[in-house]
């Protein structure tokens, strides 16, 4: 039996098929190739492999102390596993000692991954609402945060 291999690496250019499709799957308003396309060039772009298949990503800024995550997923299929868990660890490990503050907006209706995120040490500060557009109309959005003052 072969011993499966999971690695969080920089996004390539021949990961965006993928990371596109992924995105199709599991977001009601998705990015499209090309936004994902512009991110690798203005932002900072990771993709998780398991046995070479990309099967998530997290695209963040860094300015000015300050960190945002833009988008993080991970396919459907593997959903539920601790990839994301994986991926949220990794980014708080990268940003922890380059960042003073952490945020992201989560949908209302996304409880898996409101938990995660509360999981691993992010707070809700406030509800935006209509902040998503979905099929089935707006959707708010909460934004959580985590400061890295401790970390330092």
């Amino acid at each position: 039996m072969t011993e499966t291999q999971t690695v969080i690496r920089p996004m390539m250019v021949d990961d965006l098929d993928s990371v596109a499709s992924i995105e199709q799957q599991v977001t009601p308003h998705p990015w499209s190739r090309k936004e994902f396309q512009d991110s690798l060039q203005k932002h900072r772009c990771l993709s998780l492999t398991r046995d070479s298949q990309v099967i998530g990503y997290a695209i963040y800024t860094l300015v000015v102390g300050e960190a945002e995550i833009l988008n993080i997923a991970v396919a459907e299929e593997w959903q539920g596993r601790g990839y994301g868990r994986m991926l949220m660890d990794e980014l708080i490990h990268l940003l922890g000692v380059k960042a003073e503050r952490l945020f992201l907006e989560v949908r209302a209706d996304n409880l898996p991954a409101q938990r995660l995120y509360e999981d691993v040490g992010l707070v809700e500060i406030c509800v935006r609402r209509n902040y998503y557009q979905t099929s089935s109309g707006p959707a708010d959005a909460i934004l959580m945060a985590m400061d890295f003052c401790n970390f330092h």
